[in-house]
């Protein structure tokens, strides 16, 4: 692992741990075993560290989304496919996942909260362009495609808020049974 790697994985351990705000630059350094003008040379600071992080590590699962919701004319299996890479990438990196959720739950003027709006934003606008394109098959649409994506990421990341409060159940909970029994709870008011 190279000194780049060794700095996002210790910087993501210790936002997750104990938050953006609690974690100096020095202690970054130390569990990283660098020295602070390698992460100044890297990323210029601990904002642009937090930003390379989330853009590194979003990166990655919002690539996924993207292929999970190309919309085929089927809804129930455009949503269950993006849920099911939902649940997926969650799983694969369980702190990074909450790392973002608190970070868009930050304060409106906060680092963290700027760092994650973007993100969060493009997220929101995949979901609505997916119920956009299936508009013509939801009867009660009527241009609610952003309230039904709101609806449906929220849907989502609460129950995935809810399944890391339960310590241990990570396989159990996560499943594409699990992805199946929550599109089918979500479309039920809209679809079925």
């Amino acid at each position: 692992m190279d000194n780049k790697e060794k700095i996002l994985e210790s910087a993501l351990d210790l936002f997750y741990s104990k938050g953006y705000d609690a974690v100096g630059v020095q202690e970054i350094v130390e569990r990283s075993g660098i020295t602070k003008p390698t992460l100044y040379h890297y990323f210029g600071s601990k904002y642009g560290l937090l930003e390379h992080l989330v853009r590194n590590y979003y990166g990655k699962f919002e690539e996924k989304l993207e292929a999970a919701s190309v919309y085929d004319g089927d809804l129930p299996l455009t949503l269950y496919r993006f849920v099911n890479t939902y649940f997926s990438e969650v799983l694969k990196n369980k702190k990074f996942y909450c790392l973002f959720m608190s970070m868009m739950y930050a304060g409106k003027e906060s680092d963290m909260y700027r760092v994650v709006r973007p993100y969060a934003l493009r997220q929101l606008k995949m979901a609505s362009d997916l119920f956009c394109r299936a508009g013509d098959i939801i009867g009660n649409m009527n241009g609610r495609h952003e309230q039904y994506a709101v609806t449906f990421i929220g849907v989502l990341n609460h129950y995935l808020l809810w399944w890391m409060s339960q310590e241990g159940k990570a396989k159990e909970f996560i499943s594409g049974e699990r992805a199946f029994a929550v599109v089918h709870q979500f479309l039920y008011g809209i679809y079925v």
